[in-house]
């Protein structure tokens, strides 16, 4: 349970300091794992990336203090973050439907987001199927582009890049000089993120062995231990399930953790948005 205990420590540390100027990279610290790890699993497991989080818990405490004392909006405003009374009121108002006055005056219903506490479910109805495998270094060649993962912009950012590679053709290019072992598209995730980059690399690209092509770059993947998972439907649903589950389910009751080295989405040929659509989802494990 070391992991959950980890996650939830994250939590408390983002509640005893609301009040003050959070950081990203420290509040991942408190969890032992990766700016990136740590975001992508609070989000998979809470529905809301960790940003919004911190957002809708210090609306809902100044919605309290408006309602239960004197305190002045600009005060509250300042208290939580906020630079200025024009931006509180935006930002309360989208939250609770009502302006921090009329909270004051007791004129709406307010809406509350209460602290988070991390549990795990223990599930049989549906099992997961996945192997261990482990395999040696491997190459893979493709296009790189970097994003931040602050907030969130990793996830708007990835599915950009899969439809500009789709329209340009480069993924029909990567598909015709799929040489190695794993065949299909691969989507490849590697963590760089720190205090200093904040940033990951993401790769699209196929398994190729040889030279290097002239239209893509190359990366080498390192020999891992793999834990390799089937994700059946179509995209990107059943892959999103799939990691919810491992997040959730997997990680906390297996005794891996996550070798930190990069992981894999592979996408054989066929029709992404068939219900019978076979993906698989690889994490290097130790």
């Amino acid at each position: 349970m070391s992991w959950i205990t980890s996650l939830q420590k994250a939590i408390d540390y983002i509640e005893e300091h609301l009040l003050d100027e959070l950081d990203i990279a420290t509040i991942s610290k408190q969890a032992n794992s990766s700016m990136y790890h740590f975001q992508r699993t609070f989000s998979l497991l809470t529905d809301i990336p960790v940003g919004e989080y911190i957002r809708r818990r210090r609306l809902t405490l100044a919605a309290k203090e408006l309602a239960s004392t004197n305190s002045k909006v600009i005060d509250v405003a300042y208290k939580y973050g906020y630079d200025s009374p024009e931006s509180f009121t935006k930002a309360f108002r989208k939250q609770h439907g009502i302006t921090p006055r009329q909270a004051r005056n007791h004129s709406g219903r307010l809406k509350s987001y209460n602290r988070l506490v991390i549990q795990v479910t223990l599930k049989g109805a549906e099992p997961m199927q996945y192997k261990i495998v482990e395999k040696d270094s491997f190459q893979v060649t493709g296009r790189k582009e970097s994003f931040s993962v602050e907030n969130d912009e990793n996830y708007i950012g990835i599915p950009k890049m899969w439809d500009r590679m789709n329209t340009d053709g480069t993924v029909e290019k990567l598909v015709n000089i799929n040489t190695g072992q794993l065949k299909g598209l691969l989507g490849v995730c590697v963590d760089s993120s720190n205090e200093q980059s904040k940033q990951i690399d993401y790769w699209i690209a196929v398994a190729h062995s040889g030279d290097k092509h002239d239209d893509f770059d190359i990366l080498n993947v390192p020999a891992s231990k793999w834990a390799v998972f089937e994700a059946h439907g179509p995209m990107p649903h059943a892959i999103q399930d799939v990691w919810k589950k491992i997040m959730s389910e997997w990680f906390p009751s297996s005794g891996y953790e996550h070798a930190g080295t990069p992981e894999l989405e592979v996408y054989p040929e066929g029709d992404i948005t068939s219900s019978d659509y076979y993906s698989e989802v690889w994490i290097p494990i130790k």
